[in-house]
């Protein structure tokens, strides 16, 4: 009994000395940002898609650019999983396949430029990108969903592309993303199946690489992200309440909104 004790003991200790929450939550309001940042990942996961910038610029401001990134991953991938085992059947695979292959390229883009532009910067210019990418959705929005502009062979690898850089860089993917689904004109559970699946794929995929390139993942990040679980279950609960009860025609209407509006954010 007495070895048993000591053992614990030694365990509280190594816990106490690996997991110092002090370096990340010094604050009240770093648990409330914290916990409403996971609140928010729930609720985009499974159909409120995009409103996380909500929550990014304040996390990266708080928290540090490159080191919230490393925070917000795991709250993503646990999200991720519960989107997917929802609408695991209403994903449109071909268009995952599409824009894969050039987000994976896209992360090392990230990696390979991350000395070289500043973040205030890289915002403001995937801010123009994503605003130029819904003035041409607008402009087809008339068209039909086979217009010669979404079905050039350069469209799907350009979002792919500009959502593995983003999503690497800031995890600020959704606009990028909303834009190229919408534009496709999918039915409300297809856009978030299709969404949900690219995303668990894409997080899963970056882990290694922000584990061992960035180091911004540690025993810490993955224990306070165990205790936003109740939060990110009940987002997710709320997103897909929200989905069932939004019509077709304002569900899209919603989310060109709150994509402008998430856009936005980024160029302050």
């Amino acid at each position: 009994m007495t070895a048993d004790r000591q053992q614990f003991k030694l365990l509280i200790i190594f816990l106490s000395v690996t997991l110092d929450f002090s370096l990340w939550m010094s604050t009240p309001y770093d648990w409330i940002l914290l916990f409403g940042c996971a609140l928010l990942i729930g609720m985009s996961k499974t159909g409120i898609q995009g409103i996380t910038l909500l929550a990014i610029p304040l996390m990266a401001v708080n928290f540090g650019a490159k080191p919230s990134t490393g925070l917000i991953l795991p709250m993503l991938c646990f999200s991720d999983l519960i989107a997917v085992y929802y609408y695991r059947r209403t994903a449109e695979w071909k268009y995952v396949f599409k824009l894969l292959p050039a987000a994976v390229v896209g992360f090392f883009v990230a990696i390979a430029v991350d000395k070289l532009i500043p973040a205030g910067e890289f915002r403001r210019l995937m801010a123009v990108c994503i605003f130029i990418g819904i003035a041409v959705m607008f402009w087809t929005e008339k068209r039909d969903k086979d217009s010669s502009v979404f079905t050039s062979w350069w469209y799907a690898p350009l979002f792919g592309l500009a959502g593995g850089f983003t999503t690497m860089i800031g995890n600020a993917a959704g606009p990028v993303m909303s834009v190229y689904l919408l534009s496709m004109r999918l039915p409300k559970l297809s856009f978030v199946g299709t969404s949900a699946w690219f995303f668990l794929l894409v997080n899963y995929l970056k882990i290694p690489l922000q584990v061992f390139v960035w180091e911004n993942i540690s025993f810490t990040t993955l224990a306070l992200n165990a205790i936003c679980i109740p939060f990110m279950i009940i987002g997710a609960i709320a997103g897909i309440y929200f989905v069932k009860k939004v019509p077709e025609k304002s569900y899209r209407t919603f989310i060109i909104i709150v994509t402008i509006l998430s856009t936005v954010m980024l160029l302050f």
